[in-house]
């Protein structure tokens, strides 16, 4: 038996953050001084992750584990960002991270478990 379906709005959370992600990790690397070691590792391994919000969000139930791996990556960057770099445009960042890492929580909760 097929168990319910999640609601529609998880799938535009995880496909908008994967696009809103690999838009910004792009831009990044155009910015000065960002093709360095450290930034371009963080940030090839972040658009690897926007590869795993998008396939989240083609079938949520299916992948609803992953859906918590992607609240730690968001927090992995927000809670830094706003930390240290309070007042920056990397807290702007880091702020619009925490929210999407929120509304992975929400969609958690949200999306009904798959029956084994």
């Amino acid at each position: 038996m097929l168990s319910d379906p999640a609601p529609r709005w998880v799938s535009w959370w995880f496909r908008g953050a994967a696009i809103y992600g690999t838009v910004a990790l792009l831009a990044s690397l155009a910015a000065p001084g960002a093709i360095v070691l450290p930034q371009l590792a963080f940030t090839l391994t972040a658009l690897a992750f926007q590869l795993v919000f998008w396939i989240v969000g083609g079938d949520p139930v299916r992948y609803r584990a992953m859906m918590l791996a992607g609240v730690l990556e968001k927090l992995a960057f927000g809670v830094p960002a706003l930390v240290l770099a309070g007042g920056s445009t990397t807290a702007i960042f880091g702020a619009i991270d925490l929210i999407l890492g929120a509304g992975f929580l929400v969609a958690w909760f949200a999306t009904p478990a798959r029956a084994p």
